[in-house]
């Protein structure tokens, strides 16, 4: 067997096991330690992040898109520290293909009568929602509500009175029209829409683009938060209304003002144990995908509120970059979703996530303590679904995986990818007589363009050989080879990760193939580890 251990960064082993298993990112901590919390709380890929507060505990989900398992959830007791705690959706059929961008867009999360609930919209073929009395644990099978090619970003409302409601926004580029919210009544069990569909809003004239709307009543009011003017260039909206369905006013109330935070974008409302309102949203920062800020919120005695801080006097709020935590009655040690992977677990850690439905074909665990990858047949790795995948979680990472590698007929290639619209990999290719380390990138991978390999090297099968993926700040990757794990050789040339369709570029893991066979090889990984 054709043996080999591969790095994606150097580590000092004992103690990145040690942080690892106290849950703490050595990249990125959103909680300074002394009281207050530095944005993004997550310097991760979490787009369209919703949240709510049961009891003394948050959970907050956010956009999958064609990543699976979709709809993952995190958990916290105080906003800032959060741990992956489950994921909703593992199977989609429309996934049999990789459909970049496509899936579970814009998800709502809400709690009602003991259930906890996720919508979301699917923008070819309709809303769709999930239930649990665990978000920790097994959510139900995805139930359309309502069919419509175009319907996104659904939120619903349950109404004092036990009537029900839902808003959502619409795609334009299914529907055919945008910059439109709508509304209409559901059933009480949430499970249709019972009325005819009311415009909410028109944001032609001064909202263009309007989306992501987040249903909500305090006192008499009903309150409509949504984000407008695009991703990266938009301000945050609150309506409201004295009836569910209209007719709303409006205010601008966040927006990037003098602030270094543009398109201060989409997210919910929640309060605190102490009765203290706070805003998460979303910042678009290109390769490092839709990271999430945490802003305060205060209500005004007329009703209507500011988020993050006023400071050029505008009367709009900018987001702040450090704040005080908000009040907890659970206090919760600084805590970061997991990374990398020790692959001890014969089940898959949740911070990873495939391209597509995952195939039992595609890789099994050992009692060993690895991973194994079998090379599967592809034409692309942009269109590849077996990758395995994580988000950057820091402006600066090294990321490190430990394998072993076997060809088994020509064509075999297996290894590590920065995986967006452009892709890189370092990687082994089987010519069916060597194997060699190849550095390759892909500019336009999203347009079909070809794989160029930069460099490569004659693999010795006898040495163990490290490779290392560095990013730096402006999503610079830059990539090296090792075979003592100390001393390493760079190989290729640097390259810039550039972000998927609507989401960050991704590391992953992947061994593909160039032809149908019944004796193809594999990778083992023994563990990914960030530094």
């Amino acid at each position: 067997m054709k043996r080999l251990a591969t790095i994606f960064a150097a580590v000092v082993v004992a103690a990145v096991t040690t942080l690892s298993a106290q849950g703490v990112s050595r990249v990125w901590v959103a909680d300074q330690g002394d009281g207050t919390y530095r944005n993004p709380i997550l310097h991760a890929d979490y787009s369209d992040p919703d949240v709510i507060r049961v009891g003394d505990d948050y959970w907050m989900t956010s956009s999958s898109f064609d990543c699976l398992p979709a709809l993952q959830i995190l958990h916290s007791t105080d906003l800032v520290n959060w741990q992956l705690v489950g994921a909703v959706d593992s199977y989609r059929p429309n996934a049999i293909q990789e459909q970049h961008g496509n899936g579970v867009w814009a998800p709502a999360i809400r709690y009602h009568n003991g259930l906890y609930y996720i919508y979301w919209g699917d923008p070819d073929v309709g809303i769709y929602m999930v239930s649990t009395d665990n978000p920790r644990g097994t959510w139900s099978e995805p139930h359309l509500v309502e069919a419509g090619v175009g319907m996104i970003d659904p939120c619903p409302l349950w109404d004092d009175d036990g009537r029900a409601y839902l808003v959502h926004s619409w795609a334009g580029s299914r529907a055919g029209f945008k910059s439109i919210l709508s509304a209409s009544e559901m059933s009480a069990d949430g499970k249709r829409l019972i009325g005819p569909e009311v415009l909410i809003h028109d944001g032609h004239a001064a909202n263009p683009t309007i989306e992501g709307p987040k249903f909500y009543k305090r006192g008499e009011w009903y309150y409509i938060f949504a984000p407008a003017g695009g991703v990266k260039e938009g301000w945050q909206l609150v309506m409201r209304s004295r009836e569910p369905l209209g007719q709303y006013e409006w205010r601008k109330v966040l927006h990037q003002g003098d602030s270094d935070i543009h398109g201060p974008h989409q997210g919910g409302w929640v309060t605190d144990t102490a009765g203290d309102s706070w805003f998460i949203h979303f910042e678009d920062r290109y390769a490092y995908g839709r990271v999430v800020h945490l802003q305060p919120m205060e209500w005004t005695a007329d009703g209507w509120c500011t988020m993050g801080i006023d400071t050029n006097g505008d009367g709009i709020g900018e987001p702040v970059t450090t704040y005080r935590k908000p009040h907890t009655n659970k206090p919760m040690p600084i805590t970061t979703p997991a990374e990398g992977d020790e692959f001890d677990s014969a089940v898959i850690g949740l911070q990873w996530q495939w391209f597509g439905n995952p195939q039992r074909d595609w890789t099994m665990h050992s009692p060993e303590g690895y991973r194994r990858f079998y090379c599967q047949p592809y034409t692309s790795l942009w269109e590849a679904r077996n990758i395995l995948a994580q988000k950057l979680t820091a402006p600066a990472q090294t990321i490190t995986a430990k394998c072993d590698f076997y060809g088994g007929v020509a064509g075999d290639r297996a290894g590590v990818t920065i995986h967006g619209r452009d892709i890189a990999t370092l990687a082994f290719y089987y010519d069916g007589t060597n194997t060699y380390l190849q550095q390759s990138v892909c500019y336009g991978a999203d347009k079909g363009k070809a794989e160029e390999v930069v460099e490569q090297v004659l693999w010795n099968e006898d040495n163990q050989l490290y490779l290392r993926i560095e990013v730096s700040e402006g999503a610079m990757c830059r990539f090296a080879y090792s075979t003592d794990g100390r001393k390493f050789r760079p190989i290729g040339k640097p390259f810039k990760a550039k972000e998927g369709k609507w989401i960050g570029a991704k590391f992953g893991l992947f061994a593909v193939t160039s032809g149908k066979t019944n004796d193809g090889g594999w990778m083992d990984v023994d563990w990914v580890r960030v530094k």
